[in-house]
Order: C-alpha cells, then sequence, then structure tokens
C-alpha cells in the first residue's frame, strides 16, 4: 500500500510537469521562449538531460524538438558517469559571443530526482559554476527546485548548500571537469545565489 501511494505521488508530480510545460509551449509556442522568471519571480529552466543519464540531448529551436547532439555524425553519449543533476537551460537567455559567451542560453543544473526531458521546472538558483570551455564563458547556474514535494537538498542559498552538503560542490565541480574529454575546461570557481542571480539577469534576451 505504501509503495502505491509513493508510486501514485509520482505520477502525479509528473502530470504536473506535463502540464507545466504543454501550457508554456502552447503559450510561447518554443521553449525557447519560455519567459525567464516565473509568475512566483522563481527561475523556469528547461530539462534536457534527465539527471542519472549519459545521453546528450539539446533543444533546438529552429525545429522546436529535442535531439541528442552530435559528434563526428554519431549520437554524443557521454562516456563517463551520467549528469549529477537535471541539466538545462534558463529560457529566453542569450550568452552573447560577441562578449565571450558561447552563443547560447545559459546552462543550469537542477538538483532533484530525474525529471522528464523537455519539462519546464520552476526553480531557486544557489550558485554558479564559473567555467571556461575553450576560452568561451559557460557558466552552469545551480538550481534547486522551488516545489518542495520535488526537492532532494533543501536549500535556498549558496552558503546553506555548501554547509549541508559540503562535498556537493566537489562532485559537481569534477563532473563538469572531466566528463568532456575532447574540450579543454576551465574552472574560474565558484559565485552564490547573488552572482548567478546577477549573471542570468546579464544575459535576458531584450
Amino acid at each position: 500500500m505504501i509503495q502505491f501511494y509513493k508510486h501514485r505521488k509520482y505520477l502525479v508530480l509528473r502530470l504536473i510537469l506535463i502540464g507545466t510545460v504543454f501550457f508554456l509551449f502552447q503559450s510561447c509556442q518554443s521553449l525557447a521562449d519560455v519567459p525567464t522568471f516565473s509568475n512566483n519571480n522563481t527561475i523556469h529552466v528547461v530539462i534536457e538531460i534527465p539527471a542519472g543519464t549519459n545521453a546528450k540531448i539539446e533543444y533546438n529551436k529552429e525545429l522546436k524538438k529535442l535531439k541528442v547532439d552530435q559528434r563526428d555524425g554519431k549520437d554524443r553519449i557521454i562516456e563517463y558517469l551520467p549528469y549529477p543533476g537535471n541539466y538545462g537551460f534558463i529560457p529566453s537567455t542569450y550568452s552573447d559571443s560577441s562578449k565571450g559567451g558561447d552563443g547560447d542560453p545559459l546552462d543550469a543544473l537542477v538538483i532533484s530526482s530525474s525529471l522528464l526531458s523537455g519539462s519546464v521546472v520552476e526553480t531557486i538558483p544557489i550558485g554558479v559554476l564559473k567555467i571556461l570551455d575553450n576560452g568561451e564563458q559557460d557558466y552552469k547556474v545551480i538550481c534547486i527546485p522551488s516545489e518542495k514535494r520535488l526537492q532532494t537538498v533543501p536549500a535556498s542559498t549558496f552558503t546553506e548548500f555548501t554547509e549541508k552538503y559540503p562535498n556537493a560542490l566537489k562532485i559537481i565541480e569534477l563532473w563538469f571537469s572531466n566528463y568532456d574529454t575532447v574540450d579543454t575546461v576551465t574552472i574560474e570557481g565558484w559565485g552564490d545565489e547573488k552572482e548567478a542571480l546577477a549573471e542570468i539577469k546579464k544575459v535576458l534576451k531584450q
């Protein structure tokens, strides 16, 4: 009976996420154009790659669909440990390549159990991992779902996160430093929730 209720709760959460995606997609027509800020003043994140998986899925804004990224004509499967969180992007942002960015929306890692690819989740940004990828700024905003039922890590600030989970930063940093053996990755350091929010606002589409 306990397992039944746990399964039902999981299905309800999945339906909530699917409903959110449907509503936002219908109103925006593209996941890339979903508003950055929700009505609750949290940050939307579009999930491309569910936690615990290895396929490098990316959203193609021209085709308006999710596809596995290609490298040398083959599907890009990360030959390393699975993603340590749900990876995606913050919609309606753009990291300008003329200003040192990578020409893509701002990346985000949502710390929680596995979420559906293509889902849109409201989050609280708690920090930012500052990365240079082949000389281009490729920052990763670390987020926690604002919905408590989706939270596996109850933290709302960078300090709280580091105090409760002191080794989590090392795990995330090590993963992003080692998952891609082709690109040259340089870790510049970490920023707190204020720096994360400032970075988001800096790259908002005008």
